[in-house]
C-alpha cells in the first residue's frame, strides 16, 4: 500500500505530521508563557505595590519630622521635610492608586489610607504651620500637634497600609507559586514536544530509508552499469510510485540505447571509410594551393621592394623640392634683406654728410662765440680799469667819497669774476672744436664706409639673384622627377592590388581546404570515437 503512493504523498504527509506535532507542542509552550509572563507581571505588580506603601509611610514621617522640628525650633529651614514630603505623598498615592485599582477591598483600604493622611494634613500639619508661624498663636500649634489627633491619624494610617501590605505579600507569594508552576508547565511541554518530534522523525527517517533510499540506491546501480557500457541488464519493478515509474523508463531507455548501438557500429565503419578518402583529397588539393601562395608571396614580395623604393625616391625628390624651395624663399629674402641694406647704407651716408655740415656750422658758431668772449674780456678789463681810478678819485675825496669808494670795489670785484668766467669758458669751447674737429674726421670715415658697404650689397644682390634662378630651375626639374615617379608608383600599386588579390584569394582557398581537412580529420576521429563507443556497449 505504501509503494502505491507517490513521493510528494509521502513526504507531504510526513512534513505534515511534524508540522502538527510543532504546532501543538509550540502551542502548549505559548500558553505557559502566557501563564508565566501573567504571573510574572503579578508579581511585579505585588512587589511595586510594597514599594509604593512604604514610600506612603515615608512620606508621612518626613511631614510630621518636619512639623515637630520646626515646632520645636522655629525655624524655618526645619519645615524642609514637611514640605518635600507633599509632593511625594501624592507622587505615593498616584502610583497605589494606579495599581490596585482592580481590587475592591484592597482599594477600600487605601481610600481610608489617603484619607486619614488628608485629615492629618489638613487638621493637624496645616493647622499648626499657620499658629506656629505667629508667636502669640504658637503654644496651640504646639497644643494641637500634643494632644493625640495626629496620633490617631497615624494609627490608623499605619493599619490600613499594613493590611494593604499584608494583602499584596499573600498575593505576591501565590504568584511566585504560580511562577514556579507555569515554569513546570513550560518545561514539560517542551520536553513532551521535542520527544515527540524526535520519535516522528526517526519513524519518517526509517519510512523514507525502505520507500526512497533503497529504491534510488537499485536505480543508482543500475545507471552506473549503463554508464560502464553493460545493456544487457533490467531494473525490477517497485510498485506504482515515482521511482517505480523511473525503473521502467531506465528500462526503455537500456532497450533503446542496445538498439542504437548495434545501429551505431554499421554506421560508423560507413562514415570512417568516407571521411578517410575526404582527407586525403583534401591534403592533395591544401599542397597544390600552397605552391600557387608560394609563388604569389615572392612576386608580391619583390613588387612590394620596387614599391617601397619608388616610395622613397618619391619622398627622397619631394624633400628635395621642399629645400629647393625653402632655398628659394630665402634667397628672395636674403634679396630684400640687400636691397633694404643697399637703401640703409645710401641712407647712412646721406644723414654722414648731413650730420658732417651741421658739425662744420656748429664749428663755425664757436669761433663767434669766441670773439664775443674776447669782447667780454676787454670790457672786464675796462672796468677793472674804471674801478682803480674810481677808487683813487674817492680816496682823494675823503669822507665824502666812502660811498664811492664801495661801488667801485665792487665793480672791480664784478670785472675780476667776469675775466674768470672768460678764461673757464675760452677752455670749454677750445675742447669743444677739438671734439667737433674728431666728430668731422669720423663722420667722413663713416660715409667713406657707408659707400664701400653700399657696393659689396650690390654685388651681394647680383650673386644671390643668380642663385636664386639655379635654385628655381633645379625645383622645376625635381618636380618633373615626382610627377614621373608618381606615375609608376600609380602602376606598380595597381599591380600590387592585383597580386594582394591573387594572394587574398589562394589565402582564402587555403583556409578553406584546411576547414575541409580539418573537417575530415576531426570526421576521422569522430568516426572512430563512434566505433570506441559503440564496442563499448554490450547488447
Amino acid at each position: 500500500m505504501l509503494n502505491s503512493w507517490g513521493l510528494n504523498r509521502s513526504l507531504g504527509g510526513a512534513i505534515s505530521t511534524i508540522l502538527l506535532v510543532s504546532v501543538l507542542s509550540s502551542g502548549a509552550v505559548l500558553a505557559t508563557l502566557d501563564q508565566l509572563q501573567d504571573a510574572t507581571d503579578a508579581r511585579a505588580r505585588s512587589s511595586q505595590t510594597i514599594r509604593a506603601l512604604g514610600d506612603f509611610r515615608a512620606a508621612m514621617l518626613n511631614q510630621e519630622t518636619g512639623l515637630r522640628g520646626y515646632l520645636l525650633t522655629g525655624h524655618p529651614s526645619s519645615l524642609e521635610p514637611y514640605r518635600a514630603g507633599r509632593p511625594a505623598l501624592d507622587d505615593a498615592i498616584g502610583r497605589l492608586q494606579s495599581l490596585i485599582s482592580n481590587d475592591t477591598e484592597t482599594s477600600r483600604l487605601l481610600s481610608d489610607a489617603i484619607a486619614a493622611a488628608r485629615a492629618w494634613q489638613t487638621k493637624i500639619g496645616e493647622t499648626a504651620v499657620s499658629s506656629a508661624s505667629d508667636p502669640t498663636t504658637k503654644p496651640e500649634a504646639i497644643r494641637i500637634e500634643a494632644d493625640g489627633t495626629g496620633k490617631q491619624f497615624f494609627d490608623t494610617l499605619r493599619q490600613k497600609l499594613a493590611t494593604i501590605e499584608g494583602v499584596e505579600e499573600q498575593n505576591r507569594l501565590k504568584q511566585n507559586e504560580l511562577l514556579r508552576q507555569a515554569q513546570r508547565n513550560a518545561s514539560l511541554a517542551l520536553w513532551i514536544g521535542t520527544l515527540l518530534t524526535l520519535l516522528i522523525c526517526l519513524a519518517i527517517g526509517i519510512a523514507i530509508n525502505r520507500l526512497i533510499v533503497q529504491p534510488l540506491v537499485n536505480v543508482m546501480g543500475f545507471v552506473e552499469r549503463i554508464g560502464s557500457g553493460d545493456l544487457t541488464g533490467r531494473i525490477e519493478r517497485t510498485g506504482q510510485s515515482e521511482i517505480g515509474r523511473l525503473g521502467s523508463t531506465l528500462n526503455g531507455m537500456a532497450d533503446g540505447l542496445a538498439d542504437l548501438a548495434r545501429t551505431n557500429r554499421v554506421a560508423t565503419a560507413d562514415l570512417n571509410a568516407a571521411a578517410a578518402e575526404i582527407r586525403a583529397s583534401a591534403q592533395q588539393q591544401a599542397a597544390s594551393v600552397e605552391e600557387q601562395f608560394a609563388a604569389v608571396q615572392e612576386t608580391a614580395a619583390t613588387v612590394d621592394e620596387i614599391t617601397r623604393s619608388g616610395a622613397q625616391v618619391s619622398k627622397r625628390a619631394i624633400e628635395v623640392i621642399a629645400t629647393a624651395e625653402a632655398t628659394a624663399n630665402t634667397a628672395r629674402a636674403g634679396l630684400r634683406a640687400a636691397g633694404d641694406t643697399a637703401t640703409a647704407m645710401e641712407a647712412i651716408r646721406e644723414q654722414g654728410e648731413a650730420v658732417a655740415g651741421n658739425i662744420v656750422a656748429l664749428s663755425e658758431k664757436t669761433q663767434a662765440i669766441g670773439e664775443i668772449i674776447v669782447t667780454v674780456n676787454d670790457i672786464s678789463e675796462r672796468t677793472h680799469l674804471l674801478a682803480l681810478n674810481a677808487a683813487i678819485e674817492a680816496a682823494a675825496a675823503g669822507e665824502q667819497g666812502l660811498a664811492f669808494t664801495v661801488v667801485a670795489s665792487e665793480m672791480k670785484l664784478l670785472a675780476d669774476q667776469a675775466k674768470a668766467a672768460t678764461v673757464q669758458v675760452r677752455g670749454i669751447l677750445g675742447e669743444i672744436q677739438r671734439g667737433i674737429n674728431a666728430s668731422v674726421m669720423l663722420t667722413e670715415e663713416a660715409v667713406k664706409r657707408a659707400a664701400a658697404g653700399k657696393a659689396r650689397t650690390a654685388s651681394t644682390v647680383r650673386t644671390i639673384e643668380e642663385m636664386a634662378a639655379r635654385v628655381e630651375e633645379s625645383m622645376q626639374t625635381f618636380q618633373q622627377i615626382v610627377a614621373s615617379t608618381n606615375q609608376q608608383q600609380l602602376g606598380i600599386e595597381q599591380v600590387m592590388g592585383a597580386l594582394q588579390n591573387i594572394r587574398q584569394a589562394s589565402q582564402q582557398t587555403a583556409a578553406g581546404i584546411r576547414e575541409v581537412e580539418t573537417a575530415s580529420a576531426n570526421l576521422t576521429e569522430l568516426a572512430q570515437g563512434l566505433v570506441t563507443l559503440a564496442e563499448r556497449y554490450r547488447v
